[in-house]
């Protein structure tokens, strides 16, 4: 075994190196807006009803915003940390609702119901 000895000029090499160095935040935040809306089948509860009872976005920072549709005129708003929390909270709770949550290029997620069957083909 040998005995490496670093220079000091290896030292202030290393010390120096930008790497290491902390990078000034980013002049701006990630952007892009997922929208969305929240439609029930059912309400569990009896406070704001069934059908589109929600819309809604998702950040491109991961928050998400919703607009409660009830009660009129104006409904309410709420800020989640991430959509996640938001399904936490509101959606997978209360699977009786059948709720589809359907985003603005067709994805569509299903809660406390059964995803659709696909349409079976003929075959010739």
């Amino acid at each position: 075994m040998t005995d490496e000895k670093i220079t000091v000029e290896e030292t202030e090499e290393q010390s120096n190196n930008e790497n290491l160095r902390p990078k000034p935040p980013a002049r701006l935040a990630p952007r892009g807006i997922r929208a969305f809306t929240v439609c029930r089948q059912a309400d569990e509860s009896g406070v704001s009803g069934d059908g589109v009872v929600i819309e809604g976005c998702v950040l491109a920072t991961g928050q998400a915003i919703v607009h409660w549709l009830y009660p009129p005129p104006r409904g309410s708003i709420a800020v989640f940390d991430s959509y996640d929390d938001f399904i936490k909270v509101h959606i997978a709770p209360h699977p009786k609702n059948g709720t589809i949550i359907t985003f603005e290029d067709g994805e569509q997620k299903r809660y406390g119901m059964p995803e659709p069957k696909e349409e079976e083909t003929p075959t010739e």
